[in-house]
């Protein structure tokens, strides 16, 4: 089942997916593993397919699709293949002395129909990983891509209802309408990565069915750095990280905080990287990526007067062109940093030191991830002490998502909840508490009314016993 014509659609996909969750079809592991081994197949047997829809819709190379997307993907459903056994097993805890004899343990079981919606700016992987999680945890799925990468969209819309199982699995197309009649069905849990303008729309609309949400919002990713690493070898990094899908990644460094004293040696180190990744003409280069339409591209455009343009370029706007940028001498108050770039452009704003530093980013909403260049124990000390964010790197960015034992996720205006790894299957999973005690012996009884002063004095010893 694939894009909704009218709204009463929507209500229908949902009602069909709750009739297959309840018929206990997706509880087995066998069919668990059966559809995480069919989303394999798709993506392998059809790479090329969906490179090209990559392409189309962001200018993404092969090997960056490879690299960032499709590989990713396969990656969780690996590991979730590998580990499902041990994510299914019951978990055993220690019952306390005085409610002995008894059992307790834990079991994981999944939350019903799910929601995914997923943003343009990595249309497969940011669609797909969720699904994986949603899958492996026994859930049906429906999955609504982003229409502003339509070549993706309509890739996944064709090729789900081929390798997945029709009965749980629906993908529906559409813009801001047809995600709007979605968010009036009752779901078990909703799915969202975008920016948070429809982040609260997405929470507002669950909360009418106290429905639980994972959102994935992004924000302004800060990066400091200082004089006591390589900033030749820093530079190429930060390079890589920021202008990775043409810098449209919601974890890429969104400013830099450096002291003066290192602004120019840095700005040379960046001019340099810039051209070692992209060569002297950003523009030919096979894998440097294009801004999704002409309205991002206009936006991003009017930032480059927001600063001094370091790393010089022309843009072109016949082909959402914008050249890898760096912007020096940027204010605090420009209009750049009052809300995420989402594009190649990176603004440098000097501080007098990390104080400075750590009370500008407290200034700002929590960010999805901080990025700190220094081997000073000290200056890394403060920033994991002093902040707060969903994830902080050391002398690297972006890399923590390729760590699938670290949870993905923001905090506070960057998101709440988490995934990837066992943080994906416990995202779309109850953690159901059993507990369990024979009818004989009855110990109960020494809590029961009518409550003597033998019990009294027994119930406040216990008590104590049992917070110890």
């Amino acid at each position: 089942m694939t894009t909704l014509i009218k709204k009463s659609d929507a209500a229908t996909a949902v009602l069909s997916l709750r009739a297959t969750f309840d018929s206990g079809v997706t509880k087995r592991r066998e069919w668990r593993e059966n559809q995480l081994g069919a989303l394999r197949n798709m993506i392998v047997e059809n790479e090329s397919v969906l490179e090209a829809a990559l392409f189309s819709d962001l200018g993404k190379s092969a090997t960056e699709a490879q690299l960032t997307e499709i590989g990713i993907v396969i990656g969780e459903i690996t590991n979730a293949l590998k580990n499902l056994g041990e994510w299914l097993s019951r978990e055993r805890v220690r019952v306390p002395l005085a409610m002995m004899p008894a059992r307790a343990s834990i079991v994981s079981e999944p939350l019903g129909v799910a929601l995914v919606i997923a943003p343009w700016n990595y249309p497969l992987m940011l669609a797909l990983a969720p699904v994986v999680g949603a899958l492996a945890a026994g859930n049906c799925v429906l999955l609504k891509p982003s229409e502003l990468s339509p070549a993706t969209s309509a890739a996944l819309a064709a090729l789900i209802p081929v390798y997945l199982d029709t009965r749980a699995v629906h993908v529906i197309e559409g813009a801001a309408k047809e995600t709007g009649w979605l968010l009036e069905q009752r779901f078990d849990h909703i799915f969202y990565t975008g920016n948070g303008r429809v982040g609260r729309i997405v929470a507002a609309a669950a909360a009418v069915n106290l429905t639980p949400v994972t959102l994935e919002l992004g924000g302004k990713s800060p990066l400091y750095i200082d004089d006591s690493v390589d900033l030749e070898a820093a530079a190429q990094r930060i390079v890589w990280a920021k202008f990775l899908n043409a810098g449209q990644t919601c974890v890429a460094p969104d400013y830099i905080l450096v002291s003066a004293s290192i602004q120019a040696a840095l700005e040379a180190h960046f001019v340099a990287a810039i051209a070692s990744l992209f060569g002297a003409e950003p523009e030919k280069s096979p894998d440097y990526g294009r801004i999704v339409n002409g309205a991002h591209y206009d936006r991003l455009v009017e930032y480059l007067s927001d600063g001094r343009v370091v790393a010089d370029g022309r843009c072109n706007p016949d082909t959402r062109f914008i050249p890898p940028t760096i912007l020096a001498d940027v204010e605090r108050r420009a209009p750049i940093m009052a809300e995420e770039i989402f594009g190649p452009v990176l603004p440098m704003i000097t501080v007098e030191g990390i104080d400075d530093a750590i009370a500008f980013i407290l200034t700002l909403d929590k960010p999805l991830a901080l990025y700190v260049f220094s081997d000073d124990a000290a200056v890394r000390k403060a920033f994991l002490e002093r902040t707060s964010s969903g994830a902080i790197d050391f002398n690297t960015a972006v890399m923590h998502l390729s760590v699938p034992e670290l949870p993905f996720g923001g905090v506070g205006a960057s998101g709440m909840g988490s995934y990837l790894g066992k943080g994906s299957f416990d995202t779309f999973s109850h953690r159901k508490a059993i507990f369990s005690k024979p009818l004989r012996p009855e110990t109960l009884r020494l809590i029961f009314p009518p409550y003597t002063e033998g019990k009294k004095k027994f119930i406040r010893g216990m008590l104590r016993r049992l917070s110890s």
